[in-house]
């Protein structure tokens, strides 16, 4: 699954410098996930260091974008490939 940003967001700014994927970005109103860049960290680190450092708990796995380690391995390979 694709994480997301709830509208607990404090706009701390303290998890878009911590994406490896770049997916995390200002939004409207609070930072938004790209779904399309988002790996949960898999390739990168074992946990999603967004999570791990938001002071509000307001990242949580995107119910709508179910994705096996498997398939987030795979977007990652490709993510990596398009950068290198």
């Amino acid at each position: 699954m694709s994480l997301m940003i709830t509208d607990e967001c404090i706009n701390c700014d303290v998890c878009e410098p911590e994406c490896p994927n770049n997916a995390i970005s200002p939004g409207e109103e609070i930072y938004v996930i790209d779904p399309g860049l988002c790996t949960e960290c898999v390739g990168h680190f074992d946990e999603p260091q967004c999570q791990q450092v938001c002071p509000v708990d307001c990242i949580p796995l995107d119910p709508e974008r179910e994705e096996s380690r498997d398939q987030l391995m795979e977007k990652y390979e490709r993510i990596t490939a398009v950068e290198g």
